[in-house]
């Protein structure tokens, strides 16, 4: 395990991106890696709320003049900013294990995705064509288009700080706006390095801005804000709906990706092994920090016994520790807040009646860090809030059901609805979940967390607000469609 304790930029105080010129913040935060809490990747500037105005002065300037840019000069930046990303993805992928704690094949996959989403996003840029349509009215003719929307606010999170960051800005730029990006206060030094590649590319000045601080402030100042256009969000249920609160006055757009407590049935005809993988790869990796994870494993009768315990036996087998380490599966939770968070749910669980299959405890290593067991609940009821709340931890329950018209109403029995998931060998049955499961993605066969990015990603209920995430369909919210009419002379 070798990596460099330096930041990608000499001082990482001077780390706000405005108006295309770096500069200091008014303070500075500490970024501890969660491996090993004496490894400081560098204090980060945090902004003020006037250098907050002065990133949207710049942004309203430069959007018409990066709606006007050439299209194939559009495409040459965002394809070069997904080239170089994939091509320094074990570099920046070790930067992201370091800051964040996902081990690092994972930080290492995040920013190989990254780059395809610039990458596909700078082909999109060619294909913006409009349509013509016969008018009611003799001799008019109709053609409908579509502009960019404006300054766009991004506001990510901190579990997948390149990625999800990337799914937003991307399509931001190929189609014409100039954005303001917020990321979560846990993860600069990420937020930092792409920002330095998307630099290098010269848009015009103010086209897109790095601004760091904490949400409750420049977050807040943000989404408040009568000068931006839309306002694209991932992050908690109760934020998301103080973002929809903030901007409904201004009638700013808003789309926002929220919490899930997603699902995986084991139907009683399922694979074994691939039921187990599916839920190894769907509650734990990641460390469980992600908005598709499967928290819910909803079990059928007549499998139950032989999944659990060959689980369990799976489970135990995870090498859990410095993200960086070779061979390890699960790193650390992201700080101690989150630790402290997730033992408050084993405890919680505990009292409801969960029994304790595996896990539940906070671990030791050879580095402090924030390191915890990957943990299973057995004979939970789906009603108790750890199964009705966002937990966010390497941590999942199982709920014993009798059919598939059980377990389908069990997934559906909460107020998220993000992914869902099933392992079945019969296609009726598959088919049967398929239409009925009340979720934005259906995975079936499958771990729930893993989405490909060139189709759309979204949920539904108290998961999703507004258009959907990536592909094509990212075009419903970072455009405007125009609708003109002519008649000649």
């Amino acid at each position: 395990m070798s990596y460099s304790k330096h930041s990608l930029r000499s001082q990482a105080e001077n780390a706000l991106y405005i108006d295309g010129q770096w500069h200091n913040g008014t303070t500075t935060i500490n970024n501890i890696n969660p491996s090993d809490t004496s490894d400081s990747l560098g204090h980060f500037a945090q902004a003020s709320s006037q250098q907050l105005q002065h990133a949207i002065d710049a942004a309203r300037t430069a959007q018409p003049t990066w709606e006007k840019t050439p299209l194939e000069h559009k495409q040459r930046i965002l394809q070069a900013i997904g080239d170089e990303l994939i091509a320094r993805c074990d570099e920046l992928g070790t930067l992201l294990s370091r800051e964040e704690g996902k081990p690092f094949a994972e930080g290492r996959g995040e920013i190989y995705r990254a780059g395809q989403f610039f990458q596909y996003f700078a082909a999109e840029v060619l294909r913006q064509m409009g349509d013509l349509a016969t008018s009611t009215r003799p001799g008019v003719s109709v053609e409908v288009s579509r502009e960019a929307v404006g300054v766009v606010a991004i506001i990510s999170p901190w579990n997948f700080p390149t990625a999800t960051a990337a799914w937003k800005i991307a399509p931001a730029l190929a189609f014409g706006n100039s954005v303001i990006w917020k990321p979560a206060n846990l993860t600069p030094a990420s937020a930092v390095a792409l920002t330095e590649i998307i630099d290098r590319q010269g848009l015009p000045p103010g086209t897109f801005n790095l601004i760091l601080g904490n949400g409750s402030d420049i977050g807040d100042a943000l989404i408040h804000s009568d000068q931006i256009n839309a306002v694209s969000f991932t992050g908690s249920v109760d934020t998301g709906r103080k973002v929809a609160t903030a901007t409904a006055p201004n009638f700013v757009r808003c789309q926002l990706e929220m919490g899930s407590k997603n699902a995986l049935v084991i139907a009683d005809d399922a694979d074994i092994d691939i039921a187990v993988e599916a839920t190894i790869m769907g509650s734990f990796s990641g460390t469980g920090q992600k908005c598709t994870a499967s928290s819910r494993l909803v079990v059928m009768d007549n499998i139950h016994d032989a999944y659990v315990e060959a689980l369990i036996d799976r489970i135990h087998t995870l090498k859990v520790g410095h993200a960086l380490e070779d061979g390890v599966f699960m790193g650390p939770v992201v700080d101690g807040n989150q630790l402290k968070s997730n033992m408050n749910w084993v405890e919680k669980a505990q009292q409801q009646g969960a029994e304790l299959g595996c896990g539940g405890e906070q671990l030791t290593r050879a580095h402090d860090g924030f390191y915890m067991a990957p943990t299973l609940f057995l004979n939970t009821d789906n009603h108790w809030s750890v199964n009705q709340e966002e937990v966010f931890a390497p941590l999942a329950c199982v709920i014993r059901v009798t059919d598939i018209e059980h377990a389908i109403a069990t997934v559906n029995d909460t107020r998220f609805g993000l992914t869902g998931g099933i392992v079945t060998q019969s296609l009726r049955t598959s088919a049967l979940f398929k239409q009925q499961v009340q979720t934005g993605c259906v995975m079936v066969n499958l771990p729930t967390a893993g989405t490909d990015y060139h189709v759309p990603f979204g949920g539904r209920k108290q998961s999703s607000f507004g258009p959907r995430e990536q592909g094509q369909y990212a075009k419903e919210f970072y455009t405007i469609v125009k609708t003109a009419y002519q008649r000649p002379y």
